[in-house]
């Protein structure tokens, strides 16, 4: 974060326990996360996002799609494999841009 030139105005570290999340697509599991907010600045925000992204990644967590604006459909797919049997249950009428953007599925009735 130093090297990008940027900081983040707010930071929220949260502990969660080992019960097992009954939903599709929960983003707890055991272990601690780290919310971190920062401004947008294009040239600088986006390369940070995709490195963090990707530490999280190797370190074995994952990122809170409801609270990430700039999760790729990569990253959405690695972190949330389980993306594609949710899909089945997906009214084709209703979309997000969340949802386009993350999985590439732009088909509406």
């Amino acid at each position: 974060m130093a090297q990008s030139g940027l900081a983040s105005f707010l930071a929220v570290l949260k502990a969660f326990g080992d019960v097992p999340s009954p939903g599709l697509m929960s983003f707890p599991k055991p272990g601690i996360t780290l919310a971190l907010d920062f401004p947008i600045k294009p040239n600088k925000s986006f390369p940070l996002f995709e490195r963090l992204a990707d530490m999280v990644n190797d370190f074995g967590g994952r990122l809170y799609p409801a609270k990430d604006a700039a999760m790729t459909a990569a990253q959405f797919q690695t972190f949330y494999p389980q993306w594609e049997q949710l899909a089945r249950f997906r009214d084709p009428i209703i979309t997000s841009s969340f949802w386009e953007r993350c999985t590439g599925d732009k088909s509406t009735l």
